[in-house]
């Protein structure tokens, strides 16, 4: 029988596709089995894992190249405030926030009520954390965390290599407690989707924050940060009462230098310093404050130039949900926007 030169190609083709995901497949890099088998033990004996089950999970869980590359990378890393900002603030993450705000204000004012942590504030964290629920991430949450666990990208410069061995450490341990979660609020762990790191919901709580800080705010006995709008917000508020939230006190004020004064930054985001100390090193309120709350000294890179802002106690506590000045000083801003003008309602 003849040879038919088309079919010929496309098994060809065939052989080829497979031979490529086959190596694809080989490829995959899979832990360290002394590290597997340390994980195993410790995640069993802190956590009340049975064995078995972390072993049935991390077969499911597969290595992503995608996520080790966006940790290398991650999208906000070294901007200096001026190109930081406009990221976070927007006129539509603006909008969105007022309208979102005006939606589901009796719940939280509600909140805000209990907590003290005002409701522009909450709208705000879920704004820049996910554009308001409209991206919680499509990572699978056991693929992140079994890459970020076993293999954490390591630079292999002498001086980073601790720090980024801490990393693996950290991810390994939050694979463990999601594992718990899973468990602990009867969610489908194979199902579960979040950043490249792996937070979660609507306000990206990684699971020990989740575990820790999450709160049943509709009463069903569940704490859902994925599809209880009111367990978000008392789940957020609660984080920064947990982080020293304090209502009613301001989180910023704007600052000078005055001439002469040396350059200083401080090695602690907390609030420990008086405005009276902070004024001897030459760095006061350009307005009056009428109080005499701790604070510390915040320098951004801005559009017209060095700018100063006093970074008080609940300054800190945003830093708390993310270690960076800049994302507490976008939060804090963005805030500030969607509760300048009467909210309006969200169009049809």
């Amino acid at each position: 029988m003849p040879c038919n030169p088309l079919r010929k190609l496309s098994r060809l083709l065939v052989i080829l596709l497979l031979a490529v995901g086959g190596t694809a497949l080989a490829q995959a890099p899979t832990p360290d089995a002394a590290l597997r088998a340390s994980f195993v033990a410790e995640a069993s004996e802190k956590y009340g894992l049975a064995p078995a089950e972390i072993e049935g999970w991390l077969a499911q869980a597969e290595y992503r190249q995608s996520i080790v590359d966006a940790m290398s990378r991650p999208a906000e890393a070294v901007k200096p405030w001026k190109h930081y900002r406009p990221i976070f603030i927007t006129d539509r993450r603006i909008g969105d926030g007022r309208a979102f705000l005006a939606k589901h204000r009796a719940g939280l004012d509600k909140v805000s009520a209990e907590t003290g942590v005002p409701a522009e504030v909450i709208v705000a964290i879920i704004g820049v954390e996910t554009s308001y629920g409209g991206n919680t991430g499509s990572y699978r949450v056991l693929d992140a965390l079994y890459t970020l666990g076993f293999f954490y990208p390591v630079s292999g410069k002498p001086e980073q290599v601790e720090r980024e061995t801490r990393r693996g450490q950290f991810f390994r341990d939050e694979l463990a407690q999601v594992m718990l979660l899973a468990k602990e609020e009867k969610l489908d762990l194979a199902a579960l989707k979040g950043s490249y790191a792996g937070a979660m919901g609507y306000g990206q709580f990684m699971p020990s924050s989740y575990r820790a800080y999450a709160r049943d705010g509709d009463g069903d006995g569940r704490r859902d940060l994925f599809g209880s709008l009111p367990d978000v917000f008392a789940s957020v508020a609660n984080y920064f009462v947990a982080h020293g939230w304090r209502k009613d006190e301001p989180v910023v004020a704007r600052a000078q230098a005055e001439a002469g004064a040396a350059p200083f930054v401080p090695d602690t985001l907390e609030a420990k310093y008086s405005l009276a100390e902070l004024g001897a090193k030459g760095y006061r309120p350009t307005e009056a404050q009428g109080h005499d709350l701790a604070a510390t000294l915040v320098t951004f890179e801005g559009n017209d130039g060095v700018e100063y802002w006093l970074g008080f106690r609940n300054f800190y506590a945003i830093t708390r949900y993310n270690r960076s000045p800049m994302y507490a000083m976008a939060v804090h801003q963005l805030s500030r926007e969607i509760a300048a003008a009467p909210a309006v309602a969200a169009a049809p």
